[in-house]
């Protein structure tokens, strides 16, 4: 879609323009759907949540500035509609402390035979859950450990360690499931 379409699309949803935001949504929900099942493993439950954040957006539409792309600045509602909702989860989580023992950032998660992707998010779904929203954001939604740090509102070292400790427990699990298969 050029540019000049899509602002003219952006305003009209500004002015609460419903078929503009039916083609706005349907633009993006492929990819916003995506984007939150990294999060949220059940297909009905992360289908409520990605249109939760798209009312959310179109209630919000205009503090859209486009200083950022309008795809970075839906995702991001999309990423903190799944993070709130986890949260409502309470869900058993393990703290990690700050502190950072050692931290090789050129880890490579390279297993030495092939993996399907399937095995890969599964693997990922396993991790504790502060480790594996901060895997999902930097490996999988390419995220750095700054914006990492402000989505999860922790510290930039936090995000590392956690990176690193998820990384490693992944490692571990992709090892042994590629064991197993």
């Amino acid at each position: 879609m050029n540019k000049n379409l899509q602002s003219h699309l952006i305003e009209k949803c500004k002015n609460n323009d419903s078929r503009a935001q039916m083609q706005v949504y349907d633009l993006y929900c492929k990819a916003m759907y995506n984007t939150t099942c990294n999060f949220i493993n059940d297909d009905i439950i992360a289908q409520d949540v990605m249109q939760e954040a798209f009312i959310k957006a179109f209630k919000k539409m205009h503090t859209f500035t486009g200083e950022a792309t309008f795809g970075a600045w839906l995702k991001r509602i999309v990423i903190n509609q799944s993070l709130d909702w986890l949260k409502k989860q309470k869900l058993d989580t393990v703290e990690l402390d700050d502190t950072v023992i050692s931290i090789v950032e050129n880890e490579s998660l390279e297993i030495e035979s092939e993996i399907s992707l399937q095995t890969i998010y599964n693997c990922i779904e396993q991790l504790p859950q502060k480790c594996k929203n901060v895997v999902t954001l930097y490996l999988l939604e390419g995220y750095d450990h700054q914006e990492v740090a402000q989505i999860l509102q922790i510290t930039e070292i936090a995000s590392r360690s956690q990176l690193s400790r998820g990384k490693n427990k992944l490692r571990e699990l992709l090892i042994h499931n590629n064991y197993e298969s």
